[in-house]
């Protein structure tokens, strides 16, 4: 008698074996997450990318206030970021961050960290933000996103999806299916199509985090929910990137607000009232 294996249960099951051998619990978020790529490979392969898109985008000059005032948030951001990590003895889970933020001309509502804090503003962002406050929630969110290693496992679990197999450290700068996925995840200007996105759990710990973090280096986190109000009110026909894939308006406002007397003790502990 011949047993047929349904193919997504084949998934599953590879999926739970390979979770078994290669997840790896996240020390911020104690969530595990399926890790088939390493963080110094994907590091490396976006300061690639980073700089190419820098020398192919108008970078607005450090000289130009909105230029300084990016910089200065998302220093502020990092350096939080980077105590907090020391302090609770995850100091090396930061290795190969080397923060690097620059605003760029465009009319698009946008803003996005990659693997070793590499920083972009979009000025079609500054218009919505409208204050530092909002920018540091906006930050906090995004580097959320790479030092949460959300890409890696978005990545990871695309190899699984499209059956690439995995022996030791990936090459993945050599492997041109693993070029292909990271460039969907990752590439700002990706010529292969819609970026990846992230999935409401991410989502909702890049929010959370994101707050946090935002308030650990002295941004009011009360400035969130009149900020994703005005971020909703953009939305129609073909709604800004950052909000593509995301929870619904209302849903991520009231989780915001019920994770404000967190952020607050944080924000008073550094000073905020």
């Amino acid at each position: 008698m011949k047993i047929t294996v349904n193919k997504n249960l084949s998934v599953l099951l590879l999926a739970g074996i390979l979770c078994t051998l290669s997840c790896k619990r996240n020390p911020i978020t104690g969530r595990n997450q399926l890790s088939l790529v390493s963080e110094s490979e994907v590091q490396s392969m976006a300061l690639t990318q980073y700089k190419s898109f820098l020398n192919t985008n108008k970078v607005v000059p450090v000289a130009n206030n909105n230029s300084e005032m990016v910089k200065r948030v998302g220093s502020r951001i990092a350096a939080a970021i980077g105590k907090y990590y020391q302090s609770q003895g995850l100091g090396s889970t930061l290795e190969g961050y080397n923060w690097e933020f620059n605003l760029v001309e465009s009319k698009e509502v946008n803003a996005w960290c990659m693997p070793g804090g590499k920083v972009v503003v979009y000025t079609g962002l500054l218009p919505i933000t409208q204050n530092e406050n909002a920018l540091a929630i906006v930050l906090g969110h995004e580097i959320t996103h790479a030092v949460a290693g959300h890409g890696r496992e978005r990545m990871s679990q695309q190899m699984l999806a499209q059956g690439i197999q995995v022996a030791g450290n990936v090459a993945l700068g050599s492997n041109p299916q693993t070029v292909s996925i990271f460039n969907q995840v990752y590439a700002p200007a990706s010529e292969v199509g819609v970026l990846l996105p992230y999935g409401r759990k991410h989502e909702y710990e890049a929010d959370h985090y994101g707050l946090i973090f935002a308030a650990m280096a002295g941004y009011d986190p009360r400035e969130a929910v009149p900020f994703w109000q005005r971020m909703a009110a953009m939305g129609g026909e073909k709604p800004p990137v950052l909000l593509s894939d995301h929870p619904a308006d209302a849903d991520r406002i009231a989780k915001l607000q019920e994770l404000m007397p967190e952020a607050l003790k944080y924000y008073r502990q550094a000073g905020g009232k």
